[in-house]
């Protein structure tokens, strides 16, 4: 795919959702690092449901690890993998008390450092509490990337790299969030919904026709 082509697309996602956000639910970097933690191989929604009943509760290090695991477990239990999420938060929390004065780190090193933190989940804190440059690359967008011939790789750290290398740095902040939505509800990973995307005639994945009719 060609520089114009790519710019074509970022300019249309621009256009139609100038300021795109994440779809959980947060209020300060330290819910944001635990939303994320909770939302591996779980929807948005259903962390915003368990986080709706914690974080009034208990939002922030203390709290949490006040808790307890068997305690935490009670709020996160309809999210899948709540078990080892649980002791990974508590973890997380202790360690954010002990070495960084209970503030999340703006930093990966010490990010990742976190139990149950990986390369994507310190990039969505990056970028979306701290304003930094970062791409998180999901299965959406890996697939997507590949799909359009957009950004393509063999996994994800290669489509992070590629993208941070062809997009422009005025689109690189919304890119990431731009793509999770456009894989989210548009380019599904069944059945791609190449009719309603605004982005057909731009996209170079060759199976467009046969999708369209299913």
């Amino acid at each position: 795919m060609n520089k114009e082509k790519r710019i074509a697309i970022l300019q249309r996602l621009q256009a139609e959702n100038p300021h795109p956000q994440t779809e959980l639910v947060w209020n300060s970097p330290f819910e944001l690092l635990i939303a994320v933690m909770l939302s591996a191989q779980a929807t948005d929604v259903s962390v915003n449901k368990a986080t709706a009943k914690l974080f009034p509760v208990a939002n922030t290090p203390e709290s949490i690890y006040a808790l307890g695991v068997d305690k935490l477990k009670e709020y996160i239990k309809t999210i899948g993998l709540f078990n080892t999420k649980a002791q990974n938060v508590i973890v997380t929390c202790k360690i954010l008390i002990d070495k960084h004065q209970s503030q999340v780190p703006e930093n990966r090193t010490d990010l990742q450092a976190l139990p149950g933190v990986g390369r994507k989940t310190a990039n969505v804190v990056l970028n979306t509490a701290f304003g930094h440059p970062t791409v998180a690359v999901d299965t959406h967008i890996f697939r997507v990337c590949n799909r359009m011939n957009f950004a393509p790789g063999k996994n994800v750290e290669q489509v992070e790299q590629k993208l941070l290398a062809v997009v422009p740095k005025e689109f690189i902040y919304d890119v990431h969030h731009w793509l999770i939505l456009h894989g989210r509800y548009t380019c599904t990973a069944r059945k791609p919904k190449c009719g309603q995307c605004l982005l057909a005639d731009l996209c170079e994945y060759k199976d467009k026709g046969l999708d369209t009719h299913g």
